[in-house]
């Protein structure tokens, strides 16, 4: 199997939409990198507009991710893995995230990839943010090759006009063309809230850096200032507003792992 280059750049849209207890819809377009955590000097060669611990038009610093105090991305990684029965073995762990652009960066979440020795998706670990600093880590394994399905209890604060209640479906699909999430907020059998991205792959050169400043020029700080936009939205429709609690002390929740449902059946795919 030919091994992928060490950073890609994706390019899509973002959709989120509230079904209770009222409609609520919204897409923009982002732009994130697809970065392989044990090749992060190769990463930096690839384009002069790219930066790994350093200033850069576009950068990745490893202590915005894991630990935060420790470096050592790959450790961490394997260790959250290995705590759900994943064993990598060695195989890659490619990291998609948002690029630090400039001075500034916030991920809402990001998403790693562990693959085994033949380069066959073995887990994935998704890393939440939110706007107070706090993260927290839900872990999947990946049977199946072309989109997986799991669910795990929703333990983390993200939304301030959602309680800490209810479960996250998740349904990845990652090859060497596409990356795209979904994330469904379910209470029961019915979905609150969904949201999703949906990016194509593309090489991470010179020129695509280029293009993404000029027409996205303020793309990572695009993303805390859309999420505060819409909050003033949902304000102004009368959301009900919950007051952030204590973050508990477990970091890390396991999902379970669903079998995926037909393509045609899926309503909540196509609604992204």
């Amino acid at each position: 199997m030919e091994q992928a280059p060490a950073l890609r750049l994706l390019r899509g849209h973002t959709t989120h939409q509230r079904s209770a207890p009222f409609m609520h819809r919204f897409k923009y377009g982002l732009a994130l990198i697809d970065i392989d955590v044990d090749r992060l000097d190769e990463a930096t060669a690839q384009s002069a507009l790219f930066g790994v611990d350093k200033s850069n038009l576009f950068s990745f610093n490893r202590s915005d991710h894991g630990e935060r105090k420790s470096k050592d991305l790959r450790l961490w990684a394997d260790r959250h893995f290995e705590g759900a029965g994943i064993e990598l073995n060695g195989g890659a762990v490619r990291l998609v995230t948002f690029p630090r652009h400039a001075f500034y960066k916030f991920a809402p979440i990001s998403i790693w990839l562990g693959h085994d020795p033949q380069g066959n998706l073995a887990g994935v670990l998704y890393e939440v943010n939110n706007t107070f600093g706090e993260t927290h880590t839900y872990v999947a394994s990946t049977p199946n090759t072309s989109r997986n399905r799991h669910i795990g209890d929703k333990q983390f604060h993200v939304s301030p006009f959602f309680d800490i209640s209810g479960k996250y479906q998740f349904t990845l699909r990652y090859d060497a063309n596409q990356f795209s999430l979904i994330v469904a907020t379910m209470h029961g059998d019915k979905q609150t809230h969904m949201a999703s991205i949906k990016t194509k792959a593309q090489n991470a050169t010179n020129g695509a850096f280029a293009k993404l400043a000029i027409r996205r020029p303020i793309s990572s700080l695009g993303v805390t200032f859309a999420i505060h936009w819409q909050a003033l939205r949902l304000l102004l429709k009368g959301a009900k507003y919950h007051s952030k609690p204590k973050q508990s002390d477990v970091r890390i929740t396991y999902t379970d792992t669903e079998k995926a449902a037909p393509e045609a059946t899926s309503t909540r795919e196509k609604a992204a």
